[in-house]
Formats: C-alpha cells, sequence, structure tokens
C-alpha cells in the first residue's frame, strides 16, 4: 500500500496543477506561462538570447492577448493553451542569465 501512495499523490499534484493553470486565465488568451514573467533586468537579458523565431512567437501572442483584453474577449476554447502544450521556452535561457549574474557577483566580490 506505501507504494502505491507516492503515485496517488503525484496524480493529485498534476491534477491540481491542471486545475490551477487553467483557473490562471492566461491560457484562454492564448498566452504561455513564460509570456506571464515579469520583465526585470535578468528576463530582459534572456529575452534577448531568444531564437528569432521564438521571439516572434512570443510577441504574436502577446498583442494577440492585448487585443484581446482591450475588446474583453477569450479565445475559442479550441485556440486555449493546454496544460501539456505549454513549453518553458524562456526558462534555460533565465536560469543561464541569473547562474552567469551570480558568477559574476562573486568574481566581482574577490
Amino acid at each position: 500500500m506505501a507504494t502505491r501512495a507516492p503515485a496517488a499523490t503525484g496524480r493529485l499534484l498534476v491534477g491540481f496543477r491542471k486545475w490551477y493553470y487553467n483557473m490562471c486565465g492566461f491560457n484562454k488568451l492564448g498566452l504561455m506561462r513564460d509570456d506571464t514573467i515579469h520583465e526585470d533586468l535578468d528576463v530582459k537579458e534572456a529575452l534577448r538570447r531568444l531564437p528569432e523565431n521564438v521571439y516572434n512567437d512570443r510577441m504574436f501572442r502577446i498583442k494577440r492577448a492585448l487585443d484581446l483584453s482591450m475588446k474583453q474577449q477569450i479565445l475559442p476554447k479550441n485556440q486555449w493553451t493546454k496544460f501539456d502544450e505549454d513549453v518553458h521556452y524562456l526558462t534555460p535561457y533565465l536560469e543561464e542569465v541569473i547562474r552567469e549574474r551570480k558568477e559574476k557577483e562573486e568574481w566581482m566580490k574577490k
């Protein structure tokens, strides 16, 4: 019985994540999670490092979401970003930028 508990807990956690993802509402505008990250200096640098096609896709999603928001509309349900399709495209770049910044700060302390 103890071996089944982690699997059940994992399914429950995934279910909660999907519910929370849908409750946030950004997916109803066609946005991905990484589109909603607050742009500080680290995020701006990560965005600068994105491949051009990924950056253009991001800008299209954001402009479409702004347009829908101004019209007080949402996309048809079949066009919502699904939990399973949401790719964390910016996270690897952001982690690299943060790691480099921390390394530089450590270097400057010496």
